[in-house]
């Protein structure tokens, strides 16, 4: 057994390879990066943007020598500090706090520095999290403590501080970072990823905990939520050009996301990143394996075993489905091993057999995935011959993320695989619609992945109209919230229509006010209850026009005695009107007062009448404004426009109008690309539980989640991204069905290359 001397010495030498793999790969670093820059200045682009990115290429050309040197000469000093690797002083502060102790103000640049590392340390993290959890454990093992030290270089977020400090002590600015944002991203990712897994290696060879148990690193805060890892880089700021948040947490909940690198994990990132790590693993055996270019087809002895396989395994389950009997996971597990065994056998180049272990190994993954019901699990074993014959002729199923077979599975894992037993009941009609697609898949096996790209698109069909018309504990909440929309989006479309008609008109401001956040909801909610053609529509139009001229200044006594005799029945429509869009009575009597008092200034106004030929052409075109309405689509409902949709809320339907944190544009991106069917944790109301994704209005402004116990909550698009945010609303899976299983298969290819070619 090592002594503590042995041990810490281990510990040194381990962070000086580290930091030499790194130092040594900078060089070529650098220069990706020029040439990732001149392949972006020759793409297409907008004037300004074409401008910005010559200019940031030729800064980089002049100055990028200057950071190269700036972060080797960091590094190596680094080194020299031993178990700490950097002195806590040679870092940027990472709040915004004084010598004295008290909040102070902290200037743009200095925040921009913090914003642009911190996301490249989740970047880094987001693909090389695996390989940094087995580093820290074995260098906690050796240096007999729990954690790292805060300001170890062997954290992410410490490197990106070091680089992104160099880079602007070489004269670079952020803003030529921001423009080559994507290309930094992706070097500096995968060389961190290839040192910590260079690192680990070299501890392994040494004997130091060949095999990592990250239990004991696994802690739990009695809120059931994970804490943040110490000396996570976070920063907080107070005063100018700082942040401002609305919910629970304040300033914290505005920063988390940028100091967990957990919280993004699993992005489209890092599921690219586990891809690229399956080829190049895949790659150092078979260099052939990963020419995505070259058209490959099956030899005709292993597509006549993949024939025989996937008929003698459809016998075989349907078989047990006539007998009703359950084919338990062993014995799935046991039957594709045998079958598995009888394909290689049958293949002819190494590429073929690789590829049936790797395609074997994810199904292995799959199949054993606790949180697929039994009764679709077989569903997904009768999919693993038709998806081996599309990655043996189609080798971009290893290599990209939009293969149709893959977004298939993932999609169809998502519908079915709920948070915790409670959730775990599929019901019939998606149950039928899995076995459905399978059997298309398996009637057509030499279509490659047009039959995988049809049943995907139908799939997503079936369900829109599942979670609509069929799911019991969806229907009820999607009706109301497509009423909630189609009420929101008309309100916009009259007030926008409205709002062009009294563009030049002289009408008296709190009027026209009134028209425009009280009255375009009225007919909204009119026109839904009743039609756009009803009688109730028309006469609350007839009110506006009546309003409109009620409220023009009047200057004979013949008029001011008009308005007089029609005040009271305008008023009755008036208040029927907002009664019927659900206003209460309170707020309906503030509304009227404010609506007296404008039209008693109507009285001794001295501005210009309307004259009757304008006013015809405003109650002709009341009175066709349905034709006048942008188009659904073109509504955007965001919260320039609605500030509350809480007055739709009823017992069956919960609005969020509240909570979160201030989003991200990557958050709002983030928001719009969530998918019908999946499952989340949501943390709202003092209730944290399970809910299903069952509707999306249109261009995702609304979206409606379901409990399953049929409580419907409902987000607009800026909410949900600021729940999102905060972590409020969390993923059910960390990782999509295909990812997960690719990483599982890495995991046992690293340990045992040799099984792709025997």
């Amino acid at each position: 057994m090592a002594t503590p001397a042995n041990s810490s010495s281990l510990a040194a030498q381990a962070r000086r390879v580290y930091t030499d793999r790194v130092i040594d790969a900078l060089p070529a670093l650098v220069k990706a990066v020029g040439e990732g820059a001149r392949t972006m200045l020759a793409q297409p682009a907008e004037s300004e943007v074409a401008i910005r990115r010559r200019d940031t290429v030729q800064d980089y050309q002049r100055l990028s020598g200057g950071w190269l040197m700036g972060m080797v000469q960091t590094l190596r000093n680094a080194a020299v500090y031993g178990v700490s690797a950097t002195k806590p002083n040679d870092l940027p502060s990472t709040g915004g706090r004084s010598s004295g102790g008290g909040l102070s103000l902290v200037d743009n640049d200095t925040i921009e520095r913090e914003i642009v590392s911190s996301r490249l340390a989740l970047a880094v993290m987001d693909r090389a999290s695996w390989e940094f959890t087995d580093l820290r454990s074995r260098m906690s093992l050796l240096e007999k403590r729990e954690e790292l030290d805060t300001h170890d270089l062997l954290r992410a977020h410490v490197l990106a501080r070091l680089v992104v400090d160099a880079w602007r002590q070489a004269g670079l600015s952020l803003a030529a970072w921001r423009v080559l944002q994507p290309v930094l991203h992706d070097e500096f990712t995968a060389l961190v990823e290839e040192a910590y897994h260079e690192t680990n290696r070299w501890l392994v060879d040494h004997r130091v905990l060949p095999d990592v148990d990250l239990r004991p690193f696994i802690r739990r805060s009695r809120g059931g939520v994970a804490p943040l890892p110490s000396g996570s880089g976070g920063f907080v700021h107070s005063g100018r050009g700082g942040f401002t948040t609305s919910g629970r947490g304040g300033v914290h909940d505005e920063t988390r996301l940028m100091t967990r690198a957990d919280a993004l994990a699993r992005t489209v990132d890092h599921a690219e990143a586990v891809l690229s790590r399956l080829n190049r693993l895949v790659g150092r055996q078979l260099p052939e394996f990963g020419d995505t270019a070259r058209v490959r087809s099956a030899s005709t002895p292993l597509r006549a075993a993949m024939a025989e396989a996937q008929q003698g395994l459809q016998q075989r389950l349907a078989s047990a489905e006539a007998q009703h009997a359950v084919v338990t996971t062993p014995a799935l597990l046991e039957e594709l091993h045998q079958r598995k065994q009888a394909l290689k056998q049958a293949a002819t180049t190494p590429v073929e057999r690789a590829t049936i272990e790797i395609v074997a190994l994810l199904f292995q993954s799959i199949l054993t995935e606790d949180r697929i019901p039994a009764s679709v699990r077989v569903w997904f074993a009768r999919l693993q011959m038709p998806v081996l014959r599309v990655a043996v002729s189609e080798p971009d199923f290893f290599a990209t993320l939009d293969h149709p077979a893959r977004k298939l599975i993932d999609r169809m894992g998502a519908c079915v695989m709920g948070f915790d037993a409670s959730t775990r009941a599929v019901g019939d009609a998606l149950e039928k619609e899995i076995k459905r697609v399978v059997q298309v898949v398996e009637a057509y096996p030499d279509t490659g992945r047009r039959v995988f790209a049809t049943v995907l698109t139908e799939f997503e069909k079936f369900l829109e109209h599942y979670f609509r018309n069929e799911h019991e504990a969806s229907r009820k909440g999607v009706s109301l919230a497509q009423q909630v929309e189609q009420r929101e989006t008309m309100a916009i479309q009259y007030t926008i229509e409205l709002r062009k008609m009294l563009n030049e008109v002289p009408v008296q401001e709190g009027v026209r006010e009134f028209l425009f956040q009280v009255w375009a909801d009225v007919l909204a909610m009119t026109a839904v209850k009743h039609g756009a053609q009803s009688d109730e529509i028309k006469a609350m139009k007839r009110a506006a026009a009546d309003l409109i001229w009620s409220a023009s200044a009047k200057v004979s006594r013949e008029e001011r005695a008009e308005v007089i005799r029609r005040l009271p029945p305008l008023l009755k429509t008036l208040r029927e009107g907002m009664a019927g869009a659900g206003l209460p009575l309170e707020k309906q009597d503030d509304h009227l007062r404010a609506l007296n008092n404008s039209l008693a200034a109507a009285f001794t106004a001295k501005a210009a009448a309307i004259p009757s030929d304008r006013l015809e052409e405003l109650m002709e075109r009341l009175e066709t404004l349905e034709e006048l309405l942008p188009e659904a689509a073109d509504v955007e409902i965001d919260e320039s426009m609605v500030l509350d949709l809480s007055g739709h809320e009823s017992s069956e339907l919960e609005v969020v109008s509240e909570g979160g944190s201030m989003p991200t544009p990557a958050m709002l991106a983030w928001a719009r690309e969530l998918q019908v069917g999946s499952w989340y944790m949501l943390d709202y109301r003092g209730r944290n539980e399970a809910v299903q994704l069952a509707w999306q209005g249109l261009r995702r402004q609304l979206s409606l989640f379901v409990s399953p116990a049929g409580r419907g909550v409902l987000f607009q698009q800026h909410r949900l991204a600021a729940f999102l945010q905060a972590g409020l609303l969390v993923p059910a899976q960390d990782e999509a069905l295909t990812v997960k299983a690719t990483r599982s298969a890495l995991a046992k290819l690293d340990v045992d290359p040799s099984r792709l070619l025997n």
